[in-house]
């Protein structure tokens, strides 16, 4: 017999806030999707390369948890969404490390 309150119960004790809060402390327009990315290209390699076009806050380079390999995309955050739209119109279709990368703005969720 399945025990559909307690479940219930569980999830509500979870803060609205808490839930609906998923950029907390930045503004998605600042931050930015970069695809496309060589497998050799590391978190300080595309921190070089965007910092050119504005004040860098944060840089991930997705990897897999097992053997640390690149997904081949990653994040970059700006300071201000003007930073991130100049770095944008300036690295989209750009070489880096041998590929032409993709830069979109990162969903918000």
């Amino acid at each position: 017999m399945l025990n559909w309150g307690r479940k219930a119960a569980l999830h509500a004790r979870v803060p609205v806030g808490k839930m609906l809060d998923r950029t907390a402390g930045f503004s998605s327009g600042s931050k930015l999707f970069v695809g496309g990315l060589s497998y050799d290209t590391n978190e300080v390699a595309l921190k070089d390369a965007f910092s050119q076009h504005g004040d860098v806050i944060q840089v991930k380079v997705m990897c897999h948890p097992v053997t640390g390999q690149s997904k081949g995309y990653g994040f970059v955050k700006f300071s201000s969404e003007k930073e991130a739209a100049a770095a944008l119109e300036k690295m989209s279709d750009e070489v880096l490390d041998g590929k032409n990368i993709r830069v979109h703005f990162a969903n918000s969720g």
